[in-house]
């Protein structure tokens, strides 16, 4: 009978508290690598919002110049908007005001001119979007990206 009884306690052991270590490890491992990964695609997937919305705006005016003639605007109101910064989906971007040309005109673009720029707005996870800081639209259908630290990013950011 106490052969059994010890065969018994052997089959119900539980484990080790090496066992769980090990388990608490390979797990701290791989949330280590899963984690950024998916923060990585959260933030790409946000930079559709910034794109989609400067594209929306870059169309409000070229309507806009169509409809009344020689120049853009930088007025919320006559591009269907209440002002300017604009929080844009879901809330990790913003639209900074157009700025028109004349009178800011950029070197390399034409009179009249428009440059949209969306940029992560403030306190927002977002920011920690290094890879594309900003994007940009122009009057000539030029998209461009650039990194925090101000180099163009756009065959990376806008291809997303």
């Amino acid at each position: 009978m106490h052969a059994h009884a010890i065969r018994l306690r052997a089959r119900h052991r539980g484990f080790t508290l090496i066992e769980l270590m090990v388990v608490v490890v390979i797990a701290t491992i791989l949330l280590g690598i899963a984690v950024p990964s998916y923060m990585q695609q959260i933030r790409k997937s946000r930079r559709t919002d910034a794109k989609t919305a400067l594209l929306d705006l870059a169309g409000r005016e070229e309507r806009f110049l169509s409809i009344n003639g020689a120049a853009y605007t930088a007025t919320p109101g006559q591009l269907g908007y209440t002002g300017f910064p604009i929080t844009v989906g879901s809330g990790y971007y913003q639209l900074q005001a157009p700025v028109i040309c004349p009178p800011n005109c950029a070197a390399g673009l034409p009179n009249p001119s428009f440059t949209i720029t969306a940029v992560p707005l403030a306190g927002t996870s977002q920011v920690n979007d290094t890879s594309c800081a900003s994007f940009t639209i122009d009057s000539t259908g030029r998209q461009t990206a650039l990194d925090t630290g101000g180099a163009n990013q756009t065959a990376l950011c806008w291809a997303q």
